[in-house]
């Protein structure tokens, strides 16, 4: 009988599947516990060794819960809808849905691409996933209940009195009642005050506008970051150095309508939840940061000569610093900017805001090098000392951060004090004033605390805390601004102009938005020709020919039919990818549930998440917009729980080993005359001849050469090998240097074996630039240059699980990525190492059976047996807890080891041992359970129960000295007296040898360490 990986695991998998072991219960007596990873996006390239680190570490968890009696939700889905999807429709002609359903289950697609498929992967390394509740985001029947929660989200206000969302009808009866000004909602700035007598006269219209102004999803001009190459909205996260992760097409800033979702009115609920959670500090802190509270003061400052009285309105926690004011800044994009510009100043600010809107955010944010602006020539006026502020632009400043403008100090600010010594001397740049009793001949003073206002009016003498008390006051009483708490965390852009993403139940009454009833949900993408914008620049449901709304028979119609009295045009652009993530974990709870997300009684069972695992690279995506709809939710009375996830672990990345070889571009020297062509070969040869001149040659060179040439542009091998390899064109001359040297990737496969060395042939064939490209020496081994890096497909570094599965079995790379190292840490993959995990499981084997069949007895264990044992019971729990799972995998090889040593074959030992192991290798620990008599599954029995006491130590082996030296051991019952050890080492014969006859002048016992005889 022998370990057959292959064949033991495809028959447990197949039990698993038929049996629904891993089925959970809604209604159960044990308790519940909630394990979810965050749900993949199904590409083609499908799975390598790094993504499962953090499902294996959740499928470890989730079995150890169920040992323990735990009724266990580990589901898994498909976060299905996004841009990679609809790219590579545009690209191939592929429909999206059809890309995305072989992504998931495999197949061939139209492109005869040969998919893995995510779902048959995961299976193969025997997750014990609840399969049953498998959701799909761009399924219909899941996606309207995200459309339904967008309904419900814009038929929603904020109430700050009860510090949650409302039912926008209970803000009507307020309008009706008593107008607006009592009204305390998190709304639109610059809102105008009405009575309830004006409210009910204003037209439907007109309210529905107003209304918009309020409602937590709202349509609003806003800047985003618009990708031409794409015909797209990108979020922050989609961009990376100014250009769009996907593609790399360059990103500007760009106003347009959107849906926007009024996150901002959780800013504080999301600060203060982050106290309530088992997340990490880090993914806290970057929370904290993206939220970023800020207390301070808003602050007028009246523009002059201005003929419509406007303001540039300034929030700043320093208002203190107000008499240090010398200019003021907004950003490149602010209303005002137009406005106030003059015509001198016009193309200057114009060129500038060009310029600005090709970078992002971000961009903009990280840069704190690189000065710019641009002055606009208007003034405003101080609010106390009424002197002329010039007004400049700079792209240090953000529309939607604050308000998009700042009061530069440049005494107390680094950035306002580089920005002015900049400008120095050009007009619209005062000279710096200092208000601090400091020197600021070098830098700005920017501390809060440790100095006295000077050259401040009524703040004279003042610190931070008194100053900024007594300018507040001064300014509410002239009318000029307020104390006020502001969050950096801005509504965040919900709309799309892609076509693979959920529609919006939306359509449009003269250009106001109305919600479809829930009742005809879901509204289905429809199918397009192309999935590009159209010609006049409309998103692509553009190209839709179903795409109306008939409001009498509520249902979608063709788009020709719109008459805008009965038939509507719907909406055009799609939700982004994050709507469909921001609740999939409640969908699981319940996900047959036709008619609502989630029951109340699934809900009130599972409550939330007890474990998350996932990236951390979604801090400020996914799980801050994951918080924030959960919160909303628990405010219509639908989640039960104001967080969606307890405790939060971000598995590292597992990371690849490269390949790299290095490649010399020779260049000819000579341009070959036409007469020498004529006179040397017929003019059929001329082309082959033109090609040998001019066409670079490649020539793989080993790293060492490669160090050579950087340093001396030469190297003696290469020129020996051109003078002996040049063209039959005797006077071309071949030339390289150091910059025609390329450093480049290979495929990790084409190494022979677990070696560093290439196979020649593989790389020749491998791609058509490699096509006999000869090396610098054929005949030795050539050693490629191996570096870490992240595993991806672009760098040719990727393993496949499948390929581990095939040769040495899943449980073997289960244990193997558990082995690697610390779970949150990133650790390198190295094939070469699965060997010895794969080894350890054959000698796990080799306890229970052997070539002729089992050999487990029914013998009592010995001291020694339960001793490993237990051993290993306390350290795999306490490993399993605090979430240490490569310290279990070295107790399991300790074990096994020690076990193998004692010749250990007792059932009461290898039973429970089995157990111990399920979580890690399943499959082997299901069929040793099997062939030990059970016919149950392995995967519920109870977890082995830790006895102390076979951990007592009841003797000790002493390490017997003489003057310091060991010269030999000796086992001696523990509770023995000092006087009863003395009695029996004197007496023994190996201490009579070393004596000699002699007697010693001292005999040193500490029980249970030490026995010295001195002299």
């Amino acid at each position: 009988m022998k370990y057959n990986p292959n064949e033991i695991e495809a028959k447990w998998q197949k039990y698993w599947a038929e049996n629904q072991t891993f089925a959970a219960q809604n209604n159960s007596d044990k308790p519940k516990h909630y394990v979810l990873d965050m749900f993949p996006y199904p590409s083609g390239a499908g799975l390598h060794v790094g993504h499962p680190l953090g499902y294996i570490a959740s499928d470890v968890y989730s079995r150890y819960k169920r040992h323990q009696g735990f009724n266990v939700l580990h589901p898994m889905g498909y976060d299905s809808f996004g841009l990679p999807a609809e790219q590579y429709a545009i690209q191939t002609g592929q429909r999206p849905e059809d890309t995305t359903s072989v992504n998931i289950d495999g197949g061939v697609d139209k492109e005869g691409n040969q998919i893995a498929g995510y779902r048959k992967q995961l299976d193969k390394i025997g997750f014990s996933f609840d399969w049953s509740r498998e959701v799909r985001t761009s399924n219909p029947d899941y996606y309207k209940h995200t459309q339904w929660i967008f309904i419900q989200l814009f038929n929603s206000w904020y109430n700050k009195n009860s510090d949650k969302a409302e039912d926008i009808s209970t803000l009507i009866d307020l309008f009706e009642k008593e107008g607006n000004a009592t009204v305390n909602a998190v709304c639109d700035d610059n809102i105008v005050s009405f009575s309830a007598s004006e409210w009910n006269a204003f037209s439907s219209e007109e309210q529905q506008k107003i209304l918009l102004q309020y409602r937590l999803t709202y349509l609003a001009e806003t800047e985003v970051n618009w990708c031409p190459g794409l015909g797209t909205v990108l979020a922050n996260d989609e961009i990376v150095n100014g250009v769009s992760e996907r593609g790399g097409f360059p990103v500007i800033r760009k106003k347009m309508t959107q849906w926007s979702m009024r996150i901002s009115a959780y800013a504080e609920r999301l600060l203060q939840g982050l106290d309530t959670i088992d997340w990490t500090e880090s993914i806290k802190e970057s929370q904290r940061n993206w939220i970023g509270k800020s207390v301070g003061a808003m602050v007028s400052f009246n523009v002059i000569a201005s003929e419509a009285k406007q303001s540039i309105d300034v929030f700043t926690t320093r208002p203190d610093t107000i008499f240090g004011v010398t200019f003021m800044t907004l950003a490149p994009e602010h209303e005002l900017v137009a406005q106030i510009t003059t015509p001198e100043q016009k193309q200057a600010v114009e060129e500038y805001i060009e310029k600005t809107a090709k970078r992002s955010e971000r961009e903009r944010m990280a840069d704190v090098k690189t000065i710019s602006g641009v002055f606009t020539g208007a003034y405003a006026e101080h609010p106390f000392t009424k002197e002329p502020i010039p007004v400049w632009i700079g792209d240090y400043v953000l529309a939607g951060y604050g308000t998009g403008a700042v009061m530069a100090v440049p005494c107390g600010d680094e950035r306002d004090y580089a920005f002015t010594n900049f400008f120095k001397g050009q007009n619209g740049m005062p000279a710096i004033k200092n208000i601090f009793n400091k020197d600021i001949s070098e830098a700005a003073y920017g501390e809060k605390g440790g100095f006295e206002l000077i050259d401040s009016d009524f703040l004279n003498g003042l610190g931070y805390k008194e100053g900024t008390k007594k300018v507040i006051e001064a300014l509410e009483k002239i009318g000029q601004g307020k104390g006020k708490t502001n969050y950096r965390l801005r509504d965040a852009v919900f709309s799309r102009q892609r076509y693979w993403g959920e529609p919006f139940p939306v359509y449009y009454v003269n250009g106001l938005p109305q919600m479809i009833d829930a009742q005809h949900l879901p509204i289905i993408l429809p199918e397009v020709e192309k999935y590009l914008p159209t010609e006049d620049g409309l998103p692509p449901l553009g190209n839709a020919s179903v795409w109306a709304w008939d409001s009498v028979n509520n249902k979608v119609v063709e788009t020709n039919l719109v008459d805008k009295t009965t038939i509507f045009p719907l909406e055009l652009n799609t939700m982004p990818g994050w709507a469909g993530s921001s609740w999939y974990w409640m969908r699981y709870m319940d996900a047959h549930n036709e008619t609502e997300f989630a029951s109340q009684d699934a809900l009130k069972y599972w409550e939330s998440v007890d474990l998350y695992i996932g990236g951390s690279e979604h801090a400020t995506g996914h799980l801050l917009y994951s918080r924030f709809w959960n919160k909303f939710l628990k405010d219509k009375g639908f989640a039960p729980t104001e967080e969606p996830f307890k405790k939060l672990i971000n598995q590292g990345m597992i990371l690849g080993e490269s390949a790299f070889v290095f490649i010399v571009l020779l260049r000819s020297k000579t341009t070959l005359s036409n007469s020498f062509l004529s006179s040397n070969d017929s003019n059929n040869n001329i082309e082959n001849l033109l090609e040998a001149a001019t066409a670079p040659k490649s020539l793989v060179i080993t790293e060492e050469i490669y160090n050579d040439i950087q340093v001396n542009n030469s190297n003696a091998y290469v020129d020996e090998w051109i003078k002996n390899n040049t063209s039959q064109l005797k006077n071309i001359q071949l030339y390289y240097s150091a910059e025609s040297i390329i450093k480049t990737s290979v495929d990790v496969s084409l190494l022979i074996g677990t070696s560093n060395i290439i196979d020649k042939e593989k790389l020749r064939n491998w791609m058509p630039q490699y096509n006999n490209i000869p090396f610098l020496n054929e005949d030795e081994d050539y050693i490629v240059r191996r570096e870490i890096e992240k595993m991806s497909k672009s760098k040719y570094n990727v393993v496949t699980p499948d390929l581990i599965c095939a040769e040495y079995g899943a449980d073997t790379l289960r244990l193997y990525e558990m082995f690697l190292g610390p779970l949150e840490q990133a650790k390198p993959w190295n094939t070469a190492g699965i060997s010895g995990v794969f080894g350890f499981l054959k000698k796990l084997c080799r306890l229970y059976f052997d070539d002729n069949g089992l050999v487990v007895t029914d013998n009592e264990p010995t001291k020694d047996n339960l001793k490993s044992l237990h051993k290993t019971i306390k350290k795999v729990a306490e490993d399993i807890e605090s979430f240490s799972f490569n310290t279990s995998v070295s107790q399991f090889m300790i074990c096994v080891n020690e076990l193998s040593t004692q010749n250990c074959h007792e059932r009461a030992i290898l039973e429970p041992l089995a157990i111990l192991i399920s979580p890690y290798a399943p499959h082997i620990a299901e069929e040793l359970w099997s062939l030990l008599g059970h016919s149950n599954s392995i995967a519920t029995v109870a977890f082995p129960k830790f006895e102390a006491a076979h951990l007592v130590e009841s003797s000790k082996e002493y390490p017997v000295s003489f003057n310091g030296k060991m010269r030999f051991t000796i086992e001696l019952p523990l509770d023995l007296t000092k006087e009863q050890i003395e009695e029996i080492i004197m007496k023994d014969e190996r201490t009579l040898r070393q004596l000699d006859g002699r007697t010693p002048n001292k005999v040193i016992i500490v029980p249970g360490k030490i026995i010295n005889l001195v002299g």
